[in-house]
């Protein structure tokens, strides 16, 4: 679990003050993610998601707000954020002399799975397609915040202490993917909204299928086909020998609501490659530069440079 701020019943009932969801009966940590500290809270109203956030900045977050109550409207399964009794959408408060900032948002039915199959593939296709559609009208904007410069800056933090837990093969490829993919260019392909961290525990399913999409805190503005690419990589590539099969099942999904171009297409490879490139990085970082908290979650990041040499066959 990931947990970095705890917060009491006492807490809580006073963050619920300045909203209108009645009072609050029980509340627990949700053992998942690593980004931000999680809530499930049960009131007189039906059970809500709580979030402080950990890392994003305070001017980043209205961002955020916006684009889920936009994709709501449009009928997307997703989070709605409540709102409070002033029609603000964020609530602050202090932890440790910190001022942090948090939300609350509707809970949606369904559960995670770890595994997806050929069903549920073309089911994730299909939503992350309608999350594009639906984002298309969206007016504002966020700049990747994890582009070339970042991923520069990333490697040269991280090369040297991979090569010596992984060996010199490991951050060869370190250095000779980045290099291969500051000489690509995605410029010509169709951009817009992406959620940009669609991994198996962002997606919740009934028995009806998809029953909603979480977790819009990497949202950005970038091609659709990275966050395509994104999916593959974190639903459909097992490192097993359907992996090519499943892929397309996921890329049917997603074509029964949106046309892939052709150019999209042909920049696949470089996008999956470039994905697998950016979590393996992040996870390498994450895992020699740990930060402190109640309860941690570090993923395994050589599942990552695995993907990344699948992909470069």
């Amino acid at each position: 679990m990931s947990v970095y701020t705890e917060l009491t019943h006492t807490d809580i009932e006073s963050i619920l003050s300045s909203y209108n969801l009645g009072a609050l009966h029980s509340f627990e940590g949700i053992a998942a993610g690593i980004e931000n500290s999680n809530f499930f809270i049960d009131t007189e109203k039906g059970r809500f998601v709580l979030t402080i956030f950990e890392r994003l900045n305070a001017s980043e977050l209205p961002y955020f707000m916006h684009l889920m109550r936009h994709l709501s409207s449009k009928g997307l399964s997703c989070p709605d954020v409540m709102v409070r009794d002033d029609r603000s959408l964020l609530f602050s408060l202090m932890y440790d002399g910190e001022e942090k900032c948090g939300c609350i948002v509707s809970c949606l039915s369904g559960k995670t799975l770890d595994y997806l199959n050929e069903v549920q593939l073309h089911a994730s296709g299909k939503a992350l397609a309608q999350l594009h559609v639906a984002g298309q009208d969206f007016n504002e904007r966020r700049d990747n915040p994890t582009g070339m410069l970042w991923l520069q800056e990333m490697v040269e933090k991280v090369s040297d202490r991979c090569e010596q837990v992984y060996g010199s093969d490991a951050a060869l490829l370190l250095q000779n993917e980045l290099k291969q993919q500051q000489a690509y260019h995605f410029e010509d392909l169709p951009t817009g909204v992406i959620h940009g961290d669609l991994f198996v525990d962002n997606i919740l399913f009934d028995e009806q299928g998809v029953s909603g999409l979480i977790d819009f805190y990497y949202a950005h503005h970038a091609p659709w086909m990275m966050d395509v690419a994104i999916s593959l990589n974190a639903q459909a590539v097992t490192l097993g020998e359907h992996d090519r099969h499943r892929m397309q099942t996921f890329l049917q999904g997603y074509t029964s609501v949106r046309d892939i171009l052709p150019q999209e297409q042909a920049s696949l490879n470089m996008l999956l490659r470039m994905s697998a490139l950016r979590f393996w990085v992040s996870r390498l970082y994450d895992a020699f530069f740990p930060r402190e908290g109640a309860m941690t979650q570090v993923k395994d990041p050589k599942e990552y440079e695995n993907k990344l040499r699948f992909h470069r066959q």
